[in-house]
């Protein structure tokens, strides 16, 4: 089975879910504690709730099968941190939860070279589909725009500090999108009161954000890390805690959101 799953669009919005995937190789998980065979810091549910998105608007979508703990497809593939200084993060092929905790039994984690290998097996094809759709999207359209989301728990001590902010927009300082487009969101956060937002704080864009957003060449990218609170229980198992009533909520911003991207002409 392939890697990962791409919808392919008729506008030029392409939605990447990069942690999504829960699948874990069973050559991998066998080593791996047991707690981490939930996978349970994947962004669960998000799918479910950006897909019906996509298709109504007609967007480009892909998601990942397996799980983060085999290896994050957000971060760069020569490992080298997205916030240097900062307390906390996992790397390419992660070794800790988002608790601290070892990910593997003892003396079995991940070597170099079974990094490379994963990075191969994949790392490299979700990226490589990415930028191919993109590519698609601005040959089609002149310009291509990416939304890169994701999701997180609320509070996670050894991450960062405090309780987030519902909605975390990340244009990288404004440099992987046209100013219109960090302008336009940012605005329209801003002027609803029901979920508590921030631009550029915490989370300012991870890899692909940072990579893809190229406006001189007509790509344009944003990352959204929105807190689980919006639309599922996190006080409940990961695989039973979607909340209708709050996905039902927050649904229609995130579709003001990609509209309003995609009313942009950069």
């Amino acid at each position: 089975m392939s890697v990962f799953q791409l919808q392919q669009g008729r506008v030029p919005l392409l939605i990447s879910l990069p942690h999504v995937g829960t699948d874990i190789p069973a050559d991998i998980g066998e080593r791996l504690v047991p707690r981490a065979l939930a996978s349970e810091d994947s962004d669960w549910h998000l799918e479910r709730l950006y897909r019906p998105l996509a298709d109504k608007l007609g967007a480009s979508l892909i998601v990942p099968r397996y799980s983060r703990y085999v290896i994050d497809l957000n971060r760069p593939p020569d490992d080298q941190p997205l916030y240097p200084g900062a307390s906390g993060g996992t790397g390419l092929v992660p070794t800790r939860f988002f608790t601290d905790d070892p990910l593997y039994r003892d003396g079995v984690e991940p070597h170099a070279t079974e990094v490379s290998v994963r990075r191969e097996a994949y790392w490299r094809p979700y990226h490589d589909a990415l930028a191919a759709e993109l590519a698609r999207l601005r040959a089609a359209h002149g310009h291509a725009l990416l939304f890169d989301g994701h999701s997180i728990r609320s509070e996670l001590p050894w991450l960062f500090e405090g309780r987030l902010p519902a909605l975390n927009l990340g244009t990288a300082d404004g440099a992987s999108c046209a100013p219109a487009i960090t302008e336009r969101l940012a605005a329209l956060l801003a002027g609803q009161a029901e979920f508590s937002q921030v631009v550029n704080g915490r989370f300012k864009g991870g890899y692909i954000t940072r990579h893809y957003g190229r406006p001189t060449q007509g790509w344009h990218a944003v990352q959204l890390e929105m807190c689980q609170r919006c639309y599922m229980d996190e006080a409940c198992v990961p695989r039973e805690a979607y909340d209708e009533t709050f996905a039902a909520a927050v649904a229609p911003l995130i579709e003001k959101m990609l509209q309003e991207m995609l009313a942009c002409r950069p």
